[in-house]
């Protein structure tokens, strides 16, 4: 008798001849598909990169985020090329000096320096005296010493005005060390003293660092009003002083926390990036900045990561920023990026990668590939500074603090690859 034949004697056999010429032709395109992959999810290892890709394509499914690629942007012409720097750190001016030509020869064109309030106008009002240590001298000197050295190295200054001396607050340092004054014109005063002694010297303010999140507002919660009242009176003192200097908001940083005050071992306290501007702009601040600003660290993935999720970071992070300023009519002002890098702390270090984690070599890669992003696809975006050049010892490491896995030179000036990479990659962009 006759049987009739089972159709998996037919289906399996298919099945494993798919499979091998599957695995085949995978074998045979895998380093262009991984190529490609890597430019649309920023990541390396095969399984990230399909599992990334999936994602991206729910990425491709929602509305567009409009961005108005083709609207004129002011101070958003300027080279890319920043650094963030720690010069008022470095106690001897020839360490000073070393640095600042460490930058010109990297090809950066900018430094964001912190001008901090509590290391100006230390012992009180007007008290523009540094008598910490003897004999007592002017608390400008070593600013006026940075000031000095960048003209000579031709790089240009965004001097990051922050950080309050406890004498602003009636409570001092127990609302934070970072809080807001108390009296906001406190805060103008001092914007104005710095704007008054370096006027045509610098010409890129900043106001604050971080409003958006823990601990930069102190003890106090987050509050987007609250910092357009901060904002507007270092802006309009600075144009009072310097029509022609350029205000930058605070920078951004990218969060999706959504408490706004910190609560121990509940919430670390923060309010999102994108709705933390909206919320400026709602309390009337659109009308006291120039440029917006915000913080641009890649995480865990590379700079080409284009899936686009709100509670996802990662580097294509300003487009979502754009996306707001463009639907609340700033679509011909720029974005800055205050902070810009990728952590390489060790995997052996023992110090939780609470920032992410590459290879040396991959941080000096992505940092070049960012820019490279930065110029091609976001014409909107200025000037991005990296995350940073170096600190003037290595007690971060010693506390076993990730940040110090940021650095572009060891605090005895050996550079790393990633400074190394930027050297070349900045001084071959005209």
């Amino acid at each position: 008798m006759k049987t009739k034949n089972s159709p998996l004697k037919f289906i399996i056999p298919g099945a494993l001849i798919a499979l091998i010429v599957a695995a085949g032709l995978s074998y045979l395109f895998w380093p262009r598909w991984s190529s490609q992959l890597f430019y649309i999810t920023g990541e390396e290892e095969p399984l990230k990169q399909i599992s990334g890709g999936v994602q991206y394509l729910f990425t491709r499914l929602q509305p567009p985020l409009k961005t108005a690629d083709m609207v004129p942007v002011q101070y958003a012409d300027f080279p890319p090329f920043g650094v963030n720097t720690f010069l008022q750190q470095e106690v001897e001016p020839q360490k000073r000096e070393l640095a600042m030509k460490m930058v010109s020869e990297a090809g950066f064109r900018w430094i964001r320096q912190e001008f901090p309030w509590e290391d100006i106008e230390i012992h009180g009002k007007g008290d523009f005296e540094d008598r910490r240590t003897q004999p007592t001298q002017s608390a400008w000197k070593k600013y006026d010493n940075i000031v000095d050295l960048a003209e000579k190295y031709n790089v240009q200054i965004m001097a990051r005005l922050s950080n309050p001396p406890a004498w602003t607050r009636a409570e001092g340092n127990a609302v934070g060390a970072f809080a807001p004054p108390d009296n906001v014109k406190d805060y103008g005063d001092f914007v104005e003293a710095v704007a008054q002694r370096y006027k045509g010297r610098i010409h890129v303010y900043q106001i604050w660092n971080e409003p958006n999140i823990y601990p930069e507002w102190g003890e106090y919660p987050i509050s987007a009003a609250e910092y357009v009242k901060l904002l507007k009176e270092g802006y309009t003192r600075i144009k009072a002083v310097d029509p022609d200097a350029v205000v930058v908001m605070g920078a951004l940083a990218a969060t999706i926390e959504l408490d706004r005050q910190r609560r121990e071992g509940i919430s670390p306290g923060g309010l999102s990036d994108v709705l933390f501007l909206q919320q400026v702009y709602d309390a009337g601040g659109g009308d006291y900045f120039d440029v917006v600003a915000m913080q641009g660290y890649g995480l865990w993935s590379g700079p080409y990561d284009r899936r686009m999720q709100p509670r996802v970071l990662n580097f294509s992070r300003p487009l979502y920023i754009r996306d707001v300023m463009v639907r609340n009519g700033d679509a011909h002002k720029a974005i800055w990026l205050s902070e810009m890098a990728w952590n390489a702390t060790p995997p052996d270090s023992g110090i939780p990668p609470v920032y992410g984690s590459v290879s040396l070599e991959q941080q000096a890669s992505y940092a070049a590939l960012a820019y490279e992003r930065i110029q091609k696809e976001w014409p909107w975006l200025g000037v991005a500074n990296y995350w940073f050049l170096k600190q003037a010892t290595d007690q971060e490491l010693k506390d076993g603090n990730p940040q110090y896995f940021f650095r572009l030179l060891e605090p005895d000036f050996t550079p790393l690859p990633v400074y190394q990479t930027l050297k070349e990659t900045n001084n071959l962009t005209p």
